[in-house]
């Protein structure tokens, strides 16, 4: 795989596990409140150091008893050609896995569920379907962010649904919208945007009116509630 970005261990990115991250280089989606914004072009010359995935595995062999797991995110995961045999690899070691995904490739996610190879995962939904150009280049295929929504309902070990929450691609109209699509989900988080973060688009963060309050964002919760199971605003 071509990684960009490589963590050690974390207690917060999968839940109750103790974990490395692995952050995966190229993205298909450009929105302009990313939060690892050299990770979103793809592997060439001049962007980003990527990693040897070769020395990783040295790595988590090292780590066996105190590591309990490892994210893959990105970037877009399931761009990767060799993801399958990446996850099949991490798992053959002892490992639990999380990946994490914007769910535009649903055929990459129908093979990992199909051979057993993610323990738990979490799909970004960016906002209403009819509203994804807003984060995407070009025409995107929504019946694909739809079809991996219901595959991870229905297929995944564990799973959450998360939205950054940044004006104009949530507000409460198209938050009860996203409630409608992942009706009956068991988990939804609800993600503040850092005013002082490194994004993709500096300029986008400079705009009036973008961010929500600490009132608005429990608006929101308030919105979701009624379709989730769980819904936490982090």
């Amino acid at each position: 795989m071509d990684i960009g970005g490589f963590q050690k261990n974390s207690m917060i990115d999968f839940p109750k596990t103790i974990a490395c991250i692995i952050f995966t280089q190229g993205c298909n989606f450009i929105c302009p409140y990313c939060h690892n914004p050299d990770l979103v072009a793809g592997s060439r010359k001049g962007v980003g150091d990527l990693y040897d995935q070769d020395r990783i595995f040295e790595f988590l062999e090292k780590r066996k008893g105190f590591l309990e797991g490892v994210v893959i995110t990105g970037g877009e995961p399931t761009l990767q050609k060799d993801l399958i045999d990446f996850c099949r690899k991490v798992k053959d070691m002892g490992y639990q896995l999380k990946l994490d995904s914007n769910g535009t490739r649903p055929a990459v996610l129908a093979n990992l569920f199909d051979g057993c190879l993610v323990d738990f995962i979490s799909m970004d939904i960016k906002t209403s379907l009819e509203n994804y150009h807003l984060v995407a280049p070009g025409k995107v295929d929504t019946k694909k962010i739809f079809k991996s929504i219901r595959m991870i309902m229905e297929k995944a070990p564990a799973y959450e649904f998360r939205t950054t929450c940044l004006k104009p691609f949530v507000n409460k109209d198209i938050m009860d919208d996203i409630g409608k699509m992942i009706k009956g989900a068991s988990r939804y988080i609800l993600q503040k945007c850092s005013q002082n973060a490194t994004v993709l688009d500096p300029q986008f963060l400079k705009l009036d009116n973008i961010f929500f309050s600490d009132k608005q964002m429990m608006e929101l919760k308030i919105t979701i509630d009624k379709y989730v199971g769980e819904s936490v605003v982090r």
